[in-house]
């Protein structure tokens, strides 16, 4: 895995405390989700909610995170695995463990093609499993 520092470079952005933890913390996690909330108590005061927001968000606009909602609606991010300017690849299912609330990616597992009626036009499909992941078993 790359380091923070490598993938700001290559994605041509600035290199910020803020950026350079908030990655570091993604890549820490490995392909598991991380609340906006989550990153701010990490944090320990560095930085404010607006400051994460903010990278959070440009992270997303140069397909480094994805968003990831789980079944309280509580948005999640996590690293894209995949994706290009011109290609997304993040319609991968997610996983729920109801014992310690982590979210991952389970990016071997695509989400199935689903044929909308005439006049739908699909942005983005969720799949989430909800169960118990195999470190709480």
């Amino acid at each position: 895995m790359k380091k923070a520092a490598d993938i700001l470079i290559d994605k041509d952005l600035r290199k910020t405390p803020c950026r350079v933890f908030v990655l570091g913390e993604f890549i820490r996690k490995g392909n598991k989700g991380i609340s906006e909330t989550e990153l701010e108590n990490r944090s320990k005061g560095k930085f404010d909610r607006v400051t994460i927001y903010r990278t959070l968000k440009t992270f997303m606009d140069a397909d480094i995170l994805h968003k990831v909602i789980d079944d309280d609606n509580l948005v999640k991010y996590a690293l894209c695995k995949e994706c290009e300017d011109d290609h997304h690849s993040h319609e991968h299912v997610h996983f729920k463990c109801t014992s310690c609330n982590t979210t991952s990616c389970l990016d071997e597992i695509s989400i199935v093609s689903v044929d909308l009626p005439k006049g739908y036009k699909k942005i983005e499909a969720n799949y989430l499993i909800i169960g118990t992941c195999p470190e709480c078993k």
